[in-house]
Parts: C-alpha cells; structure tokens; sequence
C-alpha cells in the first residue's frame, strides 16, 4: 500500500504553530514525524476536509480525539458531518459533488477502530462535540478481546454520522428498539485506517444484530477509493468474492462478548444479510431520527447534541463555543503504559464456554 502524503499542524505551545509534512501509512496505521517534549501538543490528521486533534493520554480514560474542518473550526462528527457524502456544503463543512446515479451513493463514514486493534473506540454521545474516546466500564478502559483465531476488529469499525438508532422506535421486522447510538460500519476494504478518520463508504448489505434485546444494525460497506471498490456492488458480491468473510463477521460480532461473561449476541432474519437497497433505507430512516433528535422533537435523554451547522437545531453553538469546549479538554500528553487487558492474547472459546450460554 503506497504512502499518502498529509499536510500536518502541530501545536507545540500556546499561540505559536509548527507547519510540517507527515507521512501516513495506512500499513503502518501511525503518523511518522514526532515533536519530542512538547508540553502542549494538539496533533491533527487531514483526511478529507476534516482533522483531527487529540486530547488527554493515548491509553488513559482521559483521550479524546476531537474534529475540525480545514479552516480550523471544530465541530461534531456525530451531527455535523453529513451524512451523504454528495451533500452541498453546510456552513463551512464541505463535501464531494453530487453522484449522478443512485446505485453510486455513496456515504461518510467516521471510523473508531481499525481492523486488527482491539481498543473500543467509540463516538462519545453524551459529550459536548462528541469527541472519539475509549469505551470504560468501572473507569476500566475496555478493550475487545483476540477471540481465536479473530485479532481484534476484522474490518474498520465506526458509524454512520447524523444517524440515530432511536430507542423510542420499536424495528418492525425485529420488534425491537434502537440502541441510542449511531448506525454502526464494518468497512471491508484493503486498507487499514486510523481512528477519526473520515472516508466515503459504498454500502453492500446489512445484518440486523440483537445486542441484550436492542436493535443495533451492521452496515457492511467498503471504502469508495479502495482498489477493490468497484467489483464489489453487492452483498452477493462480498458472498462471491470473499468466501467465508460474511461468515466470519456474523461469528465474530456473536462471540466478542462472551469474553466479559454476556451471551451471545442474536441476530435477526435468521442470521442472514440484507440487501444493499434495505440497508439504504434502514439508513435514511435512522437519519430522519437523527434530524428529529437535533431539532429536540424526539427525546434525546442524556445525549448532547450541541453542533454548529443544523440550521434548525436549538443545540447549535457558535464557533467560539465549540473552541471554549476543546480547550477546557486536557492537553495532549505521553501515552500511558498500555494496561493488562490491552495486552495481545488469544481468548479459546470451548464448548462448555459456548454450553453456558445455550
């Protein structure tokens, strides 16, 4: 995989900026260059029309990886980034030009975690802006478990921005609810991003799974720009192309919690993957949901929806609201040495662990 040249700011102290060239390697999943001893760093990633900037200890409950548009304005990637990726521009968030067909559609998609990482990050919906943060549990930083022969996630992980599962909606294939999250991806392409990127997705198909009784949809997409992108069109594609992949995907996302002692996860349609044109409207139904949230005509319960860019949303802030909300985050320091449960080891899954739950 070829190296990709970026542009790259780094905040070395306060008031004065280090203009430089980065290298990224989507092999390699780092930025190469380093500013050693930088009290103050904010480093931010161009991927688009978007950066990123992080916050807080790499492996510490305080990290958070906050979005900004090219002209240095922060926003939330849960409500500002479009969700279309053909969408006119919005204040000052860009976006591509419109496809001309509809079997091109093509989406934005925010990722979390790359394929083969194990950290659980996630968008943080009830944070102002919605920075990435690692997921915790009993202020335990969580971490998703090498389920034999599985490392970590087995594709790019990350959500659908401006989509809402809504709780309040009861799914009417599945009878069940929403999980008060975005619309997850698994992106399936070659490459192997970074967390807070931002990449325009084709979308394929979709597995209805059942997590503890909730609805929680599994888009599977692959990345537009990817070398394989334009033989896969279809979820029959996938099937075709890549024996065994939708299969393993659909064992994964059944096993990964069963290291924490949950059962397994359940799925709708009898386990099987719905086309390319349902997920389509699975999606738009999730984005009428999302615009619903903003506009405070569903109940959002502890969500935060503070954004910049919904023209009609009475969560909107100003520019200067969003920066004050970034700034008062701690700054960018050393990682912190990675914790037990983030250490590389196989989990065996044998049949009295798969009898325990049957």
């Amino acid at each position: 995989i070829g190296r990709l040249k970026l542009s790259l700011l780094i905040r070395c102290s306060p008031g004065r900026l280090l203009t430089g060239l980065a290298s990224f390697s989507t092999r390699h999943n780092k930025l190469v260059p380093q500013v050693a001893a930088a009290p103050h760093r904010c480093f931010q990633r161009h991927m688009m029309h978007y950066q990123t900037e992080e916050r807080g200890h790499p492996n510490c409950t305080d990290y958070r990886i906050y979005f900004k548009t090219s002209e240095g304005n922060y926003i939330s990637p849960f409500h500002d980034i479009p969700l279309f990726a053909h969408s006119e521009q919005v204040n000052d968030v860009p976006a591509k030009k419109r496809k001309e067909s509809e079997t091109e559609l093509l989406f934005n998609m925010v990722v979390e975690a790359p394929r083969w990482s194990n950290a659980k990050m996630e968008i943080a919906t009830k944070e102002p802006l919605n920075p990435i943060k690692q997921d915790t549990k009993k202020e335990k930083l969580r971490y998703v478990a090498n389920i034999f022969p599985y490392k970590g996630y087995i594709w790019n992980y990350g959500a659908l921005p401006q989509t809402w599962e809504d709780p309040n909606h009861t799914d009417k294939d599945t009878k069940c609810c929403g999980d008060d999250d975005p619309v997850d991806v698994c992106e399936i392409g070659t490459q192997v991003c970074f967390p807070g990127q931002v990449i325009q997705v084709k979308v394929l198909g979709i597995l209805a799974m059942i997590d503890e009784g909730e609805m929680d949809w599994k888009v599977i997409a692959i990345n537009a720009e990817d070398p394989e992108a334009k033989k896969l069109n279809s979820i029959d594609d996938v099937r075709r192309t890549r024996p065994g992949h939708l299969e393993a995907t659909v064992d994964w996302l059944r096993k990964y919690k069963m290291p924490d002692g949950k059962p397994e996860n359940k799925f709708g349609f009898n386990e099987q993957f719905q086309g390319k044109d349902f997920a389509v409207e699975v999606i738009k139904t999730a984005h009428d949901h999302w615009r619903a949230l903003v506009q405070k005509q569903s109940d959002g319960g502890g969500l935060s929806c503070k954004n910049v860019s919904c023209c009609d949303s009475p969560f909107k802030c100003s520019a200067e609201e969003a920066r004050d909300t970034v700034h008062s985050a701690p700054a960018y320091g050393s990682p912190h040495p990675m914790p037990p449960e983030g250490k590389n080891h196989f989990y065996y899954l044998n049949r009295i662990d798969l009898q325990t739950f049957l």
